[in-house]
């Protein structure tokens, strides 16, 4: 039987770069080449495509050819620059190992629709809704889900720091992982902060701060058939989760740990799940996600965030949550792939 062609993109124009990299050198160690022929394509920081030989931190060194995805459905695929012609390289399916903007706000989505390639995850509709952590809370919050209280800041306008009970956090609306966030704990603070927010996107979210422990939820799968992974708990020594923020985050974190399976009651994690689910369905999530959320000290979960393609570094949550679960990265690949040939979540 032939291998499936499968495009596997990387990089990116976000800030999340260099985690996009990180995660697709592991998908490549857990894709089954047997069953899979790999195109690997890097997009750089400046927007520019190149099918290469495989992710790596150096991979625009390599041999590298301009490429584009072509949103022509009769190509289906790939149209590759090979000595100032265009090769056609059709695809059966995309993998969009893209973190962040532009990869998980519905904008890769877009492209991959009108090309008319199967691709893993959520559409182009659940993507933008999740990506804009305030749609995201007017969703879950209108489906019966606990959310925390809220305000937005749009482009250049001001907010009356009096108005708030300190602390807050300060975070972009649509950004990945924790760049641009801040635990604001007084009035003064305030600016700053939604200053630094918007370094990343012009709509900023200011957001009461839960107290309860961070837990998280991975899922995969459609509709009734939707596998949740085993719930985590970040343990903090101090300050507040950041992910992916360290120099060297393959060593650890300096005040954090997760803990898979977490070490909270059975009906904790139980209503962590129940939770998880809710939220998958209320956004109309598909293929994968991973849900962030809070349990309270009176056993209440509340929502913190979706991530529609979540990392899958060797040090990430979700691939450590499934495989508790007893899936590999491998069957994580195999199962996504399959649902998206099979068109169920579209």
């Amino acid at each position: 039987m032939a291998r499936l062609k499968v495009g596997i993109l990387f990089g990116g124009r976000s800030e999340e770069h260099p985690i996009s990299i990180k995660s697709a050198c592991e998908v490549a160690r857990n894709l089954d080449v047997e069953k899979y022929e790999p195109f690997y394509v890097g997009i750089t920081r400046s927007g520019a495509w190149r099918l290469c030989d495989g992710p790596a931190a150096d991979w625009e060194r390599g041999d590298c050819r301009p490429a584009v995805l072509t949103p022509d459905s009769g190509v289906h695929g790939l149209l590759v620059e090979e000595r100032g012609r265009y090769e056609k390289v059709r695809l059966d399916v995309v993998v969009p190992v893209l973190h962040g903007t532009l990869g998980e706000d519905g904008a890769i989505q877009g492209l991959l629709e009108l090309s008319g390639i199967p691709y893993v995850g959520c559409d182009i509709q659940s993507s933008a809704l999740c990506m804009d952590k305030s749609l995201t809370y007017l969703v879950a919050a209108s489906a019966g889900i606990a959310t925390p209280k809220f305000w937005t800041v749009a482009a250049h306008e001001t907010f009356d720091a009096t108005r708030l009970s300190y602390p807050v956090f300060v975070k972009p609306a649509r950004s990945g992982s924790s760049f641009g966030v801040t635990k604001v704990t007084e009035e003064a603070e305030l600016r700053g902060a939604v200053d630094l927010a918007r370094r990343y996107d012009a709509k900023v979210l200011i957001e009461e701060a839960v107290v309860g422990s961070e837990i998280g939820c991975a899922l995969l799968g459609n509709g009734p058939d939707v596998v949740t992974g085993e719930v985590d708990r970040i343990a903090l020594s101090h300050g507040f989760f950041r992910i992916h923020q360290e120099d060297a985050p393959e060593t650890g974190s300096d005040n954090s740990k997760a803990i898979v399976p977490a070490d909270i009651p059975e009906e904790a994690r139980a209503l962590a799940q129940e939770t998880a689910r809710a939220v998958y369905r209320a956004l109309g999530c598909g293929g994968l996600a991973r849900v962030d959320m809070f349990l309270t000290e009176d056993g209440e979960v509340v929502l913190n965030e979706v991530n529609t393609f979540p990392g899958m570094t060797s040090y990430s949550r979700y691939p450590r949550m499934m495989a508790a679960a007893g899936l590999s990265m491998s069957e994580v690949i195999d199962r996504t792939v399959s649902l998206a040939l099979a068109g169920e979540n579209r």
